[in-house]
């Protein structure tokens, strides 16, 4: 197994095992709960192939949703079947195959009987199809993913289909070889994107090869607009982060601001080796007056401790005078590592609530083995900064720990998900419980907004420039 998979692979384990410790007890979904079928149990170990979906597996995750989604006891059952339907009715018109009969039930509010009038008209439709189990399978498909969609949740998901990221050996990675101004949040969050879009590093791969640099404004994507006004189209932004080898080339059109040069290029998303700098999850550096410059992707296993490592490193070597910790860009990871690292900062605090529908909530702490830092602390924030990264951002924020400095974070946070195995052996997921800022807020949609508004720019990443990072140090310094 490649480092990378590794890391991978235990973010999930960790991730897992501090979900399960942090939710209240409770029962499985099934029965008791629904009125339906016993419907759904946590994986063990690697399933099985996955089989068809059918209307029977779209069933068990409507009962599943409704026994164990944090908010599924108030949940109205009308929402999730309208979309359903729906989505069923265009699937059925994409097919060709629309039915007079293909109607809406009225649904009442019962769960057990609008499911009941839900499955009855959706046999009655496809009992008509002719024998094709492609099609079949396309229209449960379209309508348990339009299920899991109306929950309106970045930590709800249906994985199915067999995609999976392709292998990669001596820590390759796979994709266009780039980071843009917009990351691919944007499909469950479109107000994380704001114009324009572009390029704010280039890994290696395609994008190496094709000549981009920072600072380049990627004006179309396969012919789209990225932004229509300042709205984003997030399938065009979503197309610049391949993860499937299905995933086809993509068209950039580009301007270079600096010379005035517009050329279009074709990115075909594929494995290559990034710079180790680029890719490694926690960097440091020693700056101006002894600050300790740290920046770390991901809530990866023992990072905090690398952290800390990394600082009495400096700190054996030069008085330090205060912290820059820079999570821009950095998709989350293991709450008890957040955890761990805010307990540099502080003792006996409460970090975050992981909350269910009926008010109860369990809190999360900092983690007090760990011995206090005692330096001013400034943390660098920005869109790509999600899940885990802003369960810590908020509380350095709530518990004023430091300042934050940069932009907003992504507003992806609605909670801890778990697992579900389906009957066909595809994995449903979503929070069972709801997370809270230490001041008892909301982020998740909102995100956590920045003490000093430093927005980036194509002219200081083509620059190299660090306004972020110059507005933190001068905070510091002050």
């Amino acid at each position: 197994m490649t480092a990378a998979r590794a890391l991978a692979a235990g973010m999930l384990l960790l991730l897992t095992v501090a979900c399960a410790a942090q939710t209240p007890p409770r029962t499985e979904p099934g029965a008791t709960a629904t009125g339906g079928p016993a419907v759904c149990a946590e994986p063990r170990g690697n399933p099985p192939p996955e089989t068809p979906t059918t209307i029977d597996v779209v069933e068990q995750a409507y009962f599943c949703v409704l026994a164990g989604y944090y908010s599924g006891a108030k949940l109205d059952d009308r929402s999730l079947l309208t979309a359903g339907f729906a989505a069923f009715v265009q699937e059925l018109n994409r097919s060709g195959r629309d039915s007079p009969e293909a109607g809406v039930p009225a649904f009442t509010g019962d769960r057990k009987a609008d499911w009941t009038a839900f499955e009855a008209v959706y046999r009655r439709v496809t009992d008509r199809l002719p024998d094709d189990a492609r099609l079949r399978e396309r229209l449960a498909e379209a309508t348990l993913q339009a299920i899991v969609t109306a929950l309106g949740d970045d930590h709800a998901r249906w994985e199915h289909g067999g995609r999976r990221p392709p292998d990669s050996y001596d820590d390759d990675q796979y994709g266009l070889g780039m980071r843009a101004s917009a990351g691919p949040q944007v499909s469950v969050n479109p107000g994380t994107a704001l114009p324009p879009l572009f390029v704010t590093g280039v890994l290696g791969g395609p994008a190496k090869a094709a000549g981009l640099r920072p600072g380049d404004v990627i004006e179309a994507v396969d012919g789209s607009a990225p932004f229509v006004g300042q709205t984003v189209t997030p399938a065009a932004v979503a197309a610049l982060y391949p993860r499937y080898p299905e995933d086809g080339p993509v068209r950039l059109r580009l301007l270079r601001q600096k010379t005035g040069r517009r050329w279009t290029v074709t990115l075909k998303p594929g494995l290559f080796r990034p710079d180790p700098a680029t890719t490694q999850v926690v960097t440091s550096a020693l700056l101006g007056n002894g600050v300790a410059y740290v920046r770390l992707s991901a809530f990866a296993p023992d990072v905090a401790d690398r952290v800390f490592r990394t600082i009495s490193r400096m700190r054996a070597g030069h008085p330090l005078t205060g912290v820059v910790l820079d999570v821009r860009g950095n998709g989350g990871g293991s709450p008890d590592e957040a955890n761990r690292l805010l307990g540099g900062f502080a003792h006996g605090k409460v970090t975050a609530y992981q909350c269910a529908v009926d008010g109860r909530c369990e809190s999360m702490r900092t983690d007090d083995s760990v011995a206090l830092l005692g330096l001013p602390l400034v943390v660098l924030t920005d869109r790509g900064c999600a899940s885990a990264c802003e369960h810590f951002s908020s509380a350095v924020k709530d518990l004023r720990l430091g300042r934050l400095v940069g932009t907003r974070t992504a507003g992806a946070v609605s909670g801890p998900a778990r697992a579900y195995l389906l009957a066909n052996n595809t994995i449903l997921s979503f929070p069972a419980t709801r997370h809270l800022a230490p001041g008892r807020e909301v982020i998740d949609r909102v995100g956590v907004a920045p003490d000093h508004h430093v927005p980036p720019t194509p002219a200081d990443a083509a620059a190299g420039r660090d306004p972020a990072l110059d507005k933190a140090l001068a905070l510091l310094h002050g």
